[in-house]
C-alpha cells in the first residue's frame, strides 16, 4: 500500500511559511513582554507600577498568545503534511510539534489560572492594600516558554537527529544481525 504525499504549490508554502513564522513571532513577543512586566512586578519598589503591569499581564497575556500558538501549530502542521518533512517523519518536526502542543496546553490550564490570580493582586496593589505580595511563581513561565520556543527556532533552522523511521530500521537490523547464528 502505497501513500502519496499531496504537496504544497509553492505559494501555497511561502503563504503557510509566512503565516507560521509570523504567529510564532508574535508568540515570542507576547512572551517576552509577558516577561518584561512580571520582572517590572518583582523588582519595582512602586506598589502601583506593579499593580498595573500584573493587571496588563491580564489583558494581552493569555487569549493572544493562545490565538498564536494554535495559529503556528496549524500552519506548522499544515506544512508538515504538505512537505517532505512530514508531521512525524523526522525528529526535528516531532520536537517542535511535541513542544507546541504542550506550551498550548500549558497557555490555558497552567498559566491562565497564575495570571489572573496574579492580576487580583494587581487590583490590591492598586487599591493601597500593602499585604497584598506579587507572586513569584510567575517567572517560572517566562523563563521556560522563551527558552522552548528559542529551541523550537533553532530545530526549524538546524534540524538534527534525522528520520526517526531509518534509526528505528537501524535499531531493527542491529538486533537481528546480533540474533543470526555465527557460522
Amino acid at each position: 500500500m502505497s501513500t502519496t504525499i499531496r504537496r504544497l504549490s509553492g505559494r501555497s508554502r511561502k503563504t503557510l511559511l509566512a503565516a507560521h513564522i509570523l504567529s510564532s513571532a508574535a508568540w515570542f513577543g507576547i512572551d517576552l513582554a509577558l516577561g518584561i512586566l512580571v520582572v517590572t512586578a518583582l523588582l519595582t519598589d512602586v506598589p502601583q507600577t506593579a499593580g498595573i503591569a500584573l493587571q496588563a499581564v491580564e489583558i494581552f497575556a493569555i487569549w493572544p498568545m493562545f490565538g498564536a500558538s494554535i495559529v503556528c501549530l496549524a500552519t506548522g502542521a499544515l506544512l508538515g503534511l504538505g512537505s517532505k518533512y512530514g508531521l512525524v517523519r523526522y525528529w526535528w518536526v516531532a520536537v517542535k510539534l511535541g513542544v507546541n502542543v504542550l506550551m498550548s496546553t500549558l497557555i490555558v490550564f497552567a498559566l491562565r489560572p497564575g495570571v489572573g490570580a496574579a492580576a487580583d493582586v494587581g487590583a490590591r496593589l492598586l487599591a493601597g492594600d500593602r499585604t497584598a505580595v506579587v507572586p513569584s511563581d510567575l517567572l517560572y513561565p517566562v523563563v521556560v516558554a522563551p527558552t522552548l520556543l528559542l529551541v523550537a527556532y533553532l530545530l526549524s533552522v538546524f534540524k538534527p537527529w534525522g528520520r526517526i523511521r531509518r534509526q528505528v530500521r537501524q535499531r531493527q537490523a542491529i538486533t537481528v544481525s546480533e540474533e543470526l547464528p555465527v557460522a
